[in-house]
């Protein structure tokens, strides 16, 4: 069957940006799965989206005019039912014959074209079933789209519905509601050079579209084939349909741009990397134009991460950084039009941004005014959470929490050079000063017109009030690590009061019943637990995670839950799928977490030994033995691992008892020196033996003493052998 290519497309007013690439995608997709469903669309169809603010469009290839004829094959019911004992139609097969649109006049007769007989579907012998087979026209491309289009409409991820009143007739005039995220002015349909008469939100499809509105060299804009779309609306309409080209040749006019400002400045510089900024801005433009503005010098005097920020959230901007990550006074916008002469394009966003630059240098000047410590006191008078209290309240349990972390980290010997360079008097003052000051910046005017400058703003207050950077640097650092692949706060002080905000977070939540279900977290618990486990495990803290997870409950006196088995096996779930992102095999998670480990220094350590024990070629068989002897110890309860020597009676017992014997001290001192990996190889010797003693020994003796002798040394066996990990987790 001969096919064409198709171009459906939906003209519309400003799409909102951040949702508009997601629907473009999910359009054209919609589109495509629904036409192949009616066997429109083949499996070498393939369709592309198009995305711009003013419309949705798909170019789907290998579209057929009219669907295959088929056969459909109905299952009515048991032959038993439909016929009776003369062969003859019930009524109750009748009924279900007029239902798919066949009709049965008396006098009947076996005969029914299309009826057949085939075996029980359910598979009973000697039942058999009737059937109805069909003969179905295929489905015009008319019908066909129509309902592809009222599919894809009903199911595109809209984040709001808009209503809007369309005109129905002009001769009789009336107006009807139509909901769609924005209103929508055209439709165009084409098959090859064809039109496709189908409709949609009480539009009737046809072949012209809008282009640009300032640039367009024509009005409308006439299509003449689908494969003609992008060249035409880009010739005839100036707009670039597709976003992700759109975007590319936005990143190639900012890279050229910034080239530009490089050789002006005599030092490279580049425009910031936000990928969400450059989607945000592909989806504003229809035909891009960077151009190069500038703002006045003193204004980078103010926190580069203020200026920063107000262009890029208020004015989608690009500022441009040198190699140093040190913003300049330039800074690139994407303007929509092309104009010969850009000078008032350049003026206009020059005028907007100079007063943005200029709050910001007011709120920065207003704010020191007054010592970060002098804000404290107003944290009484801000809500935290209506069931725990206000944000001074958090303050004192994060205090409290960091407090105690710091002394167990000093008397695990853990603060020493050159992790931190101070006393541990002086270590201790710094987490408790970094902790009280963490919240102050929140009631500052900056934070309070930019509220994702909380912690930096902090610490830029800090250090103006003449703190030390291991404290500022705290500060500022404590909300860290704010997204997956974020970096870790830069020093020990940081890190205690991050790990301090971070558990009063999930103990609170989790104390209270704020537990994330399914894709809602409101509170970004799955981020503050991966924050937990990433210090604990990257920054090798030898901290036990039931004494933090204590301290930090005790922080809470009544006033909670205590959400301790619960929150445990969410960091838990959470450690797992850490590890897995890192590389590791389910497998060897498993093996290592199966024991429950407490501290999480050594995870990273314990799972690399597991990796190498496995590639060893004992490894499967002792697996398999550690599985079995589980297996066993499971079923018999508590087991003590003593060992009478006078009562091994056959020599694989012997042998295996020996063995232990001789593996035990090597492998105890492997583990005092903390080589992990050498204790696991050194059981590679016990292959032999244990298979061995499976082969040849009975376990469950009928002698009651010399079965708990044989158990006690299963027991000493399967001790031996999960020291660090769950070995038989391991085996296939």
């Amino acid at each position: 069957m001969s096919t064409q290519n198709l171009l459906v497309e939906l003209f519309v007013e400003e799409l909102p940006p951040k949702a508009l690439q997601k629907l473009g995608d999910a359009f054209s997709s919609r589109l495509l799965e629904k036409l192949r469903q009616l066997g429109l669309a083949d499996a070498n169809s393939h369709s592309t989206p198009y995305a711009s603010p003013r419309r949705l469009a798909s170019h789907i290839t290998h579209v057929a005019a009219q669907a295959s004829d088929k056969t459909v094959q109905h299952k009515l019911m048991p032959a038993a039912v439909g016929l009776d004992g003369a062969g003859l139609p019930t009524p109750a097969l009748v009924k279900k014959l007029a239902g798919l649109g066949v009709s049965l006049a008396p006098p009947f007769h076996d005969d029914i074209k299309g009826l057949k007989r085939i075996e029980d579907p359910s598979g009973k012998a000697g039942a058999p079933y009737l059937v109805y087979e069909q003969h179905q026209q295929g489905l015009k491309l008319e019908q066909g789209l129509q309902m592809a289009l009222d599919d894809a409409l009903a199911k595109l991820p809209i984040p709001k519905l808009m209503t809007y009143q369309l005109e129905t007739n002009c001769e009789l005039p009336g107006w009807s509601s139509v909901h769609f995220v924005r209103p929508v002015h055209g439709l165009l349909a084409l098959h090859g050079s064809e039109v496709v008469a189908v409709q949609a939100l009480g539009l009737n499809a046809g072949a012209t579209t809008r282009g640009h509105r300032f640039e367009a060299l024509a009005d409308p804009v006439p299509i003449a084939h689908a494969d003609a779309y992008t060249q035409t609306l880009q010739e005839l309409g100036a707009v670039m349909a597709s976003f992700g080209e759109r975007r590319k040749e936005i990143e190639q006019q900012l890279q050229q741009a910034a080239n530009v400002v490089s050789g002006l400045l005599g030092r490279n510089v580049q425009p910031v990397q936000d990928t969400a900024l450059l989607d945000e801005v592909t989806a504003l433009v229809e035909r891009p134009k960077v151009l190069v503005c500038q703002f006045d010098q003193e204004f980078l005097g103010v926190p580069q991460e203020c200026l920063i920020l107000t262009m890029k959230a208020n004015q989608k901007y690009f500022p441009l950084l040198d190699a140093s990550g040190v913003l300049t006074h330039y800074f690139l916008v994407v303007s929509n039009i092309n104009p010969g002469d850009p000078s008032a394009v350049v003026g206009g966003n020059e005028r907007v941004v100079r007063p943005r630059l200029a709050d910001a240098q007011f709120f920065f000047d207003q704010d020191r005014k007054l010592p970060l410590a002098s804000r404290v006191e107003g944290l009484h008078k801000v809500v935290y959470h209506n069931k725990l209290g206000s944000q001074a309240e958090r303050m004192q349990r994060v205090f409290n929490i960091a407090h105690h972390i710091a002394e167990l980290l000093v008397q695990a010997g853990a603060i020493k050079a050159p992790m931190v360079q101070v006393p541990h008097a002086d270590f201790l003052n710094q987490v408790d000063t970094s902790a009280r000051l963490s919240k102050a910046d929140l009631l500052t005017d900056m934070v309070g017109e930019f509220p994702e400058l909380q912690g930096i703003m902090g610490g830029y207050y800090a250090r103006h009030d003449g703190l030390d950077d291991a404290i500022a640097w705290a500060v500022e650092d404590h909300y860290k690590p704010r997204f997956a692949g974020d970096v870790l706060p830069r020093n020990m002080v940081g890190v205690v009061v991050a790990l301090a905000d971070k558990l009063e977070t999930l103990v609170g939540m989790f104390g209270i019943g704020n537990v994330p279900t399914g894709d809602k977290d409101p509170f970004a618990l799955r981020r503050h637990a991966l924050g937990v486990l990433r210090m604990l495990t990257e920054k090798q803290l030898p901290l036990e995670l039931h004494q933090v997870l204590t301290v930090s409950v005790e922080a809470f006196g009544p006033l909670i839950q205590d959400p301790g088995a619960a929150l445990t096996e969410f960091l838990m779930d959470r450690l797992a799928g850490l590890l897995r992102d890192q590389g590791y095999g389910p497998h060897e998670i498993d093996a290592v977490l199966a024991l429950g480990p407490q501290r999480l220094d050594d995870v990273l350590t314990k799972l690399e030994a597991v990796r190498t024990f496995a590639a060893l070629p004992e490894s499967a068989a002792l697996a398999a033995a550690n599985k079995r002897v589980g297996n066993i110890l499971k079923k018999l309860g508590s087991v003590e691992p003593l060992v009478q020597t006078e009562l091994l009676q056959e020599p694989a017992e012997k042998a295996l008892y020996e063995a232990i014997q001789l593996v035990l001290p090597q492998a105890q001192a492997f583990l005092e020196a903390g080589d992990i990996a050498a204790y696991l190889k050194s059981l590679a010797v016990l292959r032999a033996p244990v298979d061995a003693f499976f082969e040849g020994v009975m376990v469950n003796a009928e002698d009651e003493a010399l079965r708990l002798n044989r158990q006690g040394l299963i027991k000493q066996l399967h001790q031996a052998m999960n020291r660090v990990a769950d070995l038989s987790r391991l085996a296939a």
